[in-house]
């Protein structure tokens, strides 16, 4: 994995989402280092909401995931969604994006000397591309802060959903987005640190992603029974009124799911451990049963 701000090397990545109410984890898998936090982040959201049954009011993302192809895919869920803002990139000496300005009703973009680079295609990663006249751009005088390309050609890019995009921004700067930023960061930052240091989430104890998606699995089924527990005898001292019942089942699925994760882990362990016996030290086999 080879990251900005993070040092080079052969890592796992934990994609953990977490209930904003209760801290309870409700996913966490497992991919290579090599994978972008964004690319599963909608296929294990719609498989939450569908093998849960969950209803999702709003997400807060950090800003790995501003991307339009989550920003989108929020918008075709009617889930707001809520996301850190991720500074672009800029070579000192150039003009910045925001100094061209873009007309949505004629769709192109306007450069500081009043040019305009025009719509010239559509790539396959889904931006659209606006290029200027080189034959003006040749005779400009600040084209050296423009672009440095060998052709005089100003190429500006513009994702095709760009306007998800742009309302996730505008949601994120509301009092609302920020109260639900703050939450993301009590939560899920707070969730990984205790993974971290209470469960044994420092270092990867085993290799290869089955083996290191059952020790993300074990630690959450730790901190998710203790949060449960802690639920539990909240409620019973509060009485009926202490939490709602509808939550309450949901709570109860979830540690049923856990349960049996954490047997079929402990099991699948235990028999690999067996197996690479050569003597056994007892005849005792090992079952596939739920504890």
């Amino acid at each position: 994995m080879v990251c900005d701000d993070k040092s080079g090397g052969f890592f796992y990545l934990d994609h953990r989402t977490v209930d904003a109410k209760h801290a309870i984890i409700t996913d966490t898998p497992v991919t290579t280092g090599s994978v972008h936090d964004s690319q599963p982040y909608l296929a294990r959201l719609e498989r939450q909401r569908k093998h849960f049954g969950f209803e999702v009011q709003a997400v807060g993302l950090d800003a790995g995931y501003f991307t339009p192809a989550v920003c989108q895919g929020l918008k075709d869920r009617n889930i707001p969604g809520v996301m850190g803002y991720r500074t672009p990139n800029h070579e000192p000496g150039m003009f910045y994006k925001r100094e061209y300005g873009y007309d949505a009703y004629r769709d192109e973009y306007g450069c500081p000397q009043g040019l305009v680079p025009r719509y010239s295609t559509t790539n396959r990663e889904g931006y659209r591309e606006y290029r200027s006249n080189p034959d003006i751009c040749r005779r400009c005088g600040v084209r050296p802060k423009c672009t440095k390309s060998a052709n005089a050609v100003k190429v500006m890019v513009r994702p095709v959903w760009e306007r998800a995009k742009e309302h996730v921004r505008a949601r994120s700067l509301t009092d609302w987005g920020k109260r639900i930023y703050a939450r993301r960061k009590e939560a899920v930052e707070r969730s990984f640190a205790d993974a971290r240091h209470l469960h044994g989430h420092r270092y990867a104890r085993m290799r290869g992603l089955r083996k290191v998606a059952e020790q993300c699995l074990l630690a959450a089924a730790a901190q998710n029974i203790k949060k449960i527990a802690l639920l539990l005898a909240k409620k019973a001292k509060a009485g009926p009124s202490g939490l709602q019942g509808r939550y309450r089942c949901v709570l109860q699925r979830i540690v049923v799911r856990l349960r049996r994760c954490v047997a079929l882990a402990m099991n699948w362990t235990l028999l690999a451990g067996a197996r690479k016996r050569k003597t056994p030290r007892s005849r005792k086999t090992w079952s596939w049963s739920a504890i």
